[in-house]
């Protein structure tokens, strides 16, 4: 089985877009391959965040992916801090990294936007640690959405400086693009963001506030009224029947939009329903984990010590490669 590894970072409770993005690829992919998932904590440092909540927001992470069905016994998953092997490599990495392929970042440069007052070193080298992390476990692949398409290159010419200097490690990762490249927020504009305020938490996802929320939802924005026609491959609304709903919905859907038979309140309406549906899985298998915290521990715990064994096997190999001394 080729190697997948994927991090994601803590921000707490995961939304539907982290769903789409990330954490349902995750799921389908732990029978065809070897998955190491890996909530990253230590990229998210670079931010602003309330400290006292770092605790619970890797708790709550590693509780709902648990929930969403990334299994255990079938996928690795762990903390980034409890494998110091990954800061290591990151280091030894930065001596290969070029200070101008850094400066390219397009997610620097937005980044260095978005926070003006805190524009770290961190934030700055962020790919190099990303880069680590792959490496790290000999990835071959990497599931990423389109805005990650950047780094996962870096991170291949990271490698290839390294083998090229020091003698072959790493082997080359290979972009596996999710389904959904990009999942767009209720404004129908903007990735789906908790910080831009247009995410859908999976929490929401029960009949009352999941519908509040998709009220917001931005449609056809030329269907002005309820009898203008309207164009389902434009609406957001459409793109998230795509992937919750049935064929047969997709085509009332269609039908309805174009011909102005149905309204926006009624295509918001039956998303709501098939979202609920797709969703009931992950709320009972959260209650129980809720209900047994001390599972979700044991289950990082357990995942770190596998992780660990596979950083320290690649770590000896860089040290010597490196020639860097060690006692007997």
């Amino acid at each position: 089985m080729k190697t997948v590894f994927s991090g994601i970072q803590p921000t707490g409770e995961l939304h539907v877009g982290n769903y789409i993005g990330a954490i349902h690829n995750w799921v389908k992919m732990q029978d065809q391959y070897r998955c190491i998932y890996c909530v990253v904590d230590y990229h998210a440092i670079t931010q602003d965040y309330p400290v006292k909540e770092m605790k619970s927001r890797v708790h709550d992470m590693a509780l709902d992916i648990l929930a969403l069905g990334v299994d255990p016994d079938r996928a690795i998953l762990f903390v980034q801090s409890a494998v110091p092997e990954h800061t290591e490599l990151a280091w030894v990495l930065s001596a290969v990294t070029g200070h101008g392929d850094l400066e390219r970042m397009t997610q620097f440069k937005d980044k260095s936007v978005n926070q003006s007052e805190n524009i770290n070193a961190g934030l700055f080298s962020y790919p190099v640690l990303q880069a680590a992390d792959i490496l790290l476990y000999k990835a071959e692949l990497v599931p990423v959405g389109a805005d990650q398409v950047q780094h996962l290159e870096l991170a291949r010419r990271i490698g290839r400086s390294f083998n090229n200097r020091w003698g072959k490690v790493f082997p080359e990762c290979e972009p596996k693009l999710t389904e959904t490249p990009k999942v767009l927020g209720l404004d129908g504009k903007q990735k789906m963001s908790k910080s831009l305020g247009n995410h859908i938490p999976l929490s929401a996802i029960e009949d009352k506030p999941l519908r509040k929320l998709l009220g917001r939802m931005v449609t056809d924005e030329k269907r002005v009224t309820r009898e203008d026609p309207g164009d389902p491959d434009v609406c957001n609304v459409f793109s998230f029947h795509k992937i919750f709903s049935t064929d047969d919905d997709r085509a009332w859907v269609r039908e309805g939009c174009t011909t102005a038979g149905i309204g926006c309140v009624d295509c918001k309406g039956r998303l709501v329903g098939r979202m609920i549906e797709h969703f009931a899985d992950y709320r009972e298998r959260r209650a129980a984990l809720v209900a047994n915290p001390a599972r979700v521990d044991e289950i990082l715990a357990a995942g770190a010590d596998k992780a660990r064994a596979i950083a320290q096997r690649t770590m000896a190999e860089v040290r010597q490669k490196l020639g860097l001394w060690r006692s007997p």
